[in-house]
């Protein structure tokens, strides 16, 4: 694979800028483009953020160059990674846009977090070519991301786009099937349901649940996945736990209404000071430490 092929990067937010540093580490050429000027004029600053913190020197940043219009950033590239607010609309209307401006050779991507591909994709004159890639925050030290495939004929611009992502050192997954929420999410906000759903019920509160994740099965998750830990301790002993437990589950079919609740009072997690916990700014700050930290330490040199 080209290691100089040309990537562009809509949207330099949380996720854009570290779409951007990891492809730039990789050796790629990397053009940014935002409406907003002021996340471009901080864009070099949070970049030389990420190399300090990676040990890298200067000339990896110096790959990345922000953009004021999406056609020059888009120009004469490779692929195409949109990181913009999970909101439908707006990235229809974008992915418009690059098929005006983009090469028609170009692979075009979103980092929806869980929007089915396809409804992205809706009215686009060759939806062969856009392809769902969900990269984790922080992208730059998080190494999954799930490459979502769309139909049969998607499946080119799959195997083109998980090449170039282990090229650059990620661990990419084919999903297969383009459901909401891909694979990790689905995993993830059921266990959020029913953690929701444990507070509400007043069976404990959210300190708790989150004591019992990290101090227990949580330790373990990093190297046992849930199917090799079923297999672990025998499906025997699964289906027995399922028989006592699945009926007992949450099955609320819609966003719980305590979450509902708190959103609508303005209670919107830390940036507020408080969600299902109450955070002042240092608390708030010394968990991004800790979560920055520790990926920092499981990331691969």
């Amino acid at each position: 694979m080209d290691a100089e092929e040309t990537i562009a990067v809509i949207g330099a937010g949380l996720m854009g800028h570290g779409i951007a540093y990891l492809f730039a580490a990789a050796g790629h050429t990397v053009r940014v483009y935002d409406p907003a000027p002021s996340a471009l004029a901080s864009l070099p600053d949070r970049l030389d953020v990420i190399a300090d913190l990676l040990g890298h020197e200067a000339d990896v940043p110096a790959r990345v160059s922000g953009h004021e219009t999406l056609a020059a950033a888009v120009d004469a590239t490779a692929y195409v990674f949109e990181a913009a607010p999970e909101v439908l609309e707006l990235k229809r209307s974008i992915f418009a846009e690059l098929e005006r401006h983009a090469p028609r050779s170009a692979i075009l991507a979103s980092n929806t977090s869980a929007i089915p591909i396809s409804r992205i994709a809706a009215g686009a004159s060759a939806p062969s070519r856009i392809v769902g890639t969900h990269f984790w925050n922080p992208p730059h030290l998080v190494p999954l991301v799930e490459v979502v495939q769309t139909d049969n004929d998607n499946l080119p611009a799959v195997d083109k786009t998980i090449a170039l992502l282990k090229a650059a050192g990620r661990h990419p997954v084919h999903v297969k099937k383009d459901i909401p929420g891909f694979i990790g999410n689905r995993l993830q906000h059921a266990l959020k349901r029913e953690a929701i759903a444990l507070v509400a019920a007043g069976a404990c509160d959210a300190e708790t649940i989150d004591d019992v994740v990290k101090h227990g099965f949580g330790q373990r998750l990093a190297v046992l996945g849930p199917m090799e830990q079923s297999d672990l301790v025998g499906l025997d002993l699964t289906k027995n736990i399922h028989d006592t437990l699945m009926p007992d589950l949450d099955r609320t079919d819609h966003t719980h209404p305590l979450l509902e609740r708190l959103v609508s009072q303005g209670h919107l997690g830390m940036k507020s000071g408080k969600g299902l916990r109450e955070w002042t700014p240092e608390q708030a700050e010394a968990v991004r430490r800790r979560l920055r930290d520790f990926l920092y330490k499981q990331s691969p040199p």
